[in-house]
């Protein structure tokens, strides 16, 4: 196993949080019940996120926000960026042979099918196109993965949260307590989230969307906040208000995938006037 690249497919952190949270309507106790998962999770997974724990340090994160987010790396359309997406696909997957572009236009069409606006049509498309950093060379322990508050105390909601004893920070005389290098509901918007394709994706999509796409970008994978309500002591008004957004959009990222294959030929155009409705033809990534 290399141990900078534990899983073989970022989609397999994904469907390890289809098992940690199934679907509410499971009822509660399934969700309880994860919390002994993990003597059966994966090995990949678990040396994932022993990996992300370790590393995901406030310093590192600060290292990765100066590398990433001058936004000079490349210009690229939107449909563009989807189909450079493409190329992660994982033909030794078991689970499934859809691609990346399958499975956001699947998210996208259950969101257009409940009627919501267009914006959440689009966000449910593109909100995976961070995932790109791993073609820039990153290691997919610094593109997903549960995402969580640097410079203050972890959660020990957080999943395996004891491997968070490895990381530099765990004692750290500020960074190790509760808000840390923060005020008591200072607001999630000076808040330095850990590094991934949520954080860089929304930097690179901010000035175009609604506030409550924003949220949805940036924060769906912040799961100790809008599944474990964890962090509350640094959450403003504003944030609690727009985390009504991120759990409405959560089951369109999770339990929108099937076996039935979107035909991309025949969708296209709508989302191609969609992108344009909102993006320049060109972005800085």
């Amino acid at each position: 196993m290399d141990d900078n690249n534990p899983m073989s497919d970022p989609d397999q952190w994904e469907a390890d949080l289809e098992r940690r949270y199934p679907p509410v309507e499971q009822g509660e106790q399934a969700v309880s019940e994860f919390r002994n998962y993990q003597a059966e999770v994966r090995p990949t997974v678990k040396a994932f996120y022993r990996l992300n724990h370790q590393h995901q340090t406030f310093e590192f994160v600060k290292q990765k926000r100066k590398q990433f987010l001058s936004l000079e790396r490349q210009s690229m359309g939107i449909w563009e960026a989807l189909e450079f997406l493409n190329t992660l696909v994982d033909d030794s997957d078991p689970d499934t042979d859809l691609s990346q572009i399958e499975h956001l236009l699947q998210a996208a069409e259950a969101i257009r099918a409940d009627g919501h606006p267009r914006w959440f049509i689009l966000t449910g498309l593109i909100h995976d196109l961070g995932k790109i950093l791993c073609l820039f060379g990153e290691p997919q322990w610094a593109v997903v993965g549960d995402t969580f508050p640097v410079g203050c105390a972890y959660s020990d909601s957080i999943v395996y949260h004891e491997f968070f004893r490895l990381n530099a920070d765990w004692e750290h005389p500020v960074y190790s307590t509760e808000c840390g290098i923060y005020q008591r509901h200072e607001g999630l918007e000076n808040i330095m989230m850990s590094w991934g394709h949520d954080e860089y994706l929304y930097h690179v999509t901010k000035s175009y969307l609604p506030i409550e796409a924003q949220y949805m970008i940036r924060y769906h994978s912040f799961y100790p906040g809008h599944r474990e309500n964890a962090y509350q002591h640094l959450f403003s008004a504003r944030d609690h208000q727009l985390f009504e957004w991120v759990r409405k959009f959560n089951p369109y990222d999770l339990y929108s995938k099937s076996d039935e294959r979107p035909d991309i030929e025949q969708l296209k155009p709508f989302y191609l006037d969609l992108i344009a409705e909102f993006f320049p033809s060109q972005l800085a990534w």
